[in-house]
């Protein structure tokens, strides 16, 4: 019980600085615009659930998949920061594109169900650096298996995931206090800071890639 307890104060910091549910928030809310409430509500419930799956899978299981696919974390790195990087820029630019859309007829949004796994959770909320942070937080674990160091990463996790859904759920709420010049002011702050973090993630991918062949390990003897 006391290897839980030490394994939840090593993972949700670690977790919750990577993930910021704070930052997601607004980020979460730029991206749900123009949705009604109860569907914004159906969303902050299906993130949480899906940033959950996403992390006990890389905490439990990550490092196998990695390995069966023959997939390095160096290639995760690089794809990931990819993603996140093309994401956060597609989002900085949204604003005007919802001011182009409202002269637009017909202009469907799809349904809640349908943004909720892509791109909310992955790569906005749990993307390649969670996975990668969770994914280093198992391995260490996984060939000398720990049950109780598993079973508090997996509750810190959960409580991730409750963060998550409570910061989401609350962001109009949020917002409503810093009003409309504050809350679209911190939108394109946070979606920046998430541009930076895929650019971040895509350079260390790259040097785990290069690291070798710039600096090789000189022969034994």
């Amino acid at each position: 019980m006391e290897e839980a307890a030490r394994a939840f104060l090593l993972g949700f910091p670690a977790l919750f600085s990577i993930v910021n549910p704070i930052s997601g928030a607004f980020i979460f809310r730029e991206v749900t615009a123009g949705r009604t409430a109860e569907d914004r509500a159906t969303l902050a419930r299906l993130v949480a659930g899906y940033s959950l799956i996403v992390m006990v899978v890389a905490l439990w299981a990550g490092s196998f998949v990695l390995s069966f696919f023959g997939i390095t974390l160096a290639a995760l790195r690089v794809a990931g920061g990819l993603v996140v990087a093309l994401s956060a820029w597609d989002l900085l630019n949204s604003p005007e594109r919802r001011e182009n859309r409202r002269h637009e007829q017909g202009v469907t949004l799809p349904g809640a169900t349908d943004v909720a796994l892509f791109p909310l959770t992955i790569p906005f909320t749990t993307g390649p650096g969670t996975i990668s942070v969770a994914v280093a937080l198992g391995a260490g674990q996984a060939r000398a298996f720990n049950l109780w160091y598993f079973v508090g990463m997996t509750a810190a996790a959960a409580a991730l995931a409750v963060a998550i859904w409570i910061a989401y759920r609350s962001a109009d709420r949020i917002a409503s206090l810093m009003g409309s010049t504050g809350t679209r002011t911190v939108s394109r702050l946070a979606a920046f800071i998430l541009l930076c973090i895929g650019v971040q993630i895509l350079i260390v991918g790259v040097q785990d890639v290069l690291g070798p062949l710039l600096h090789p390990t000189p022969p034994a003897g």
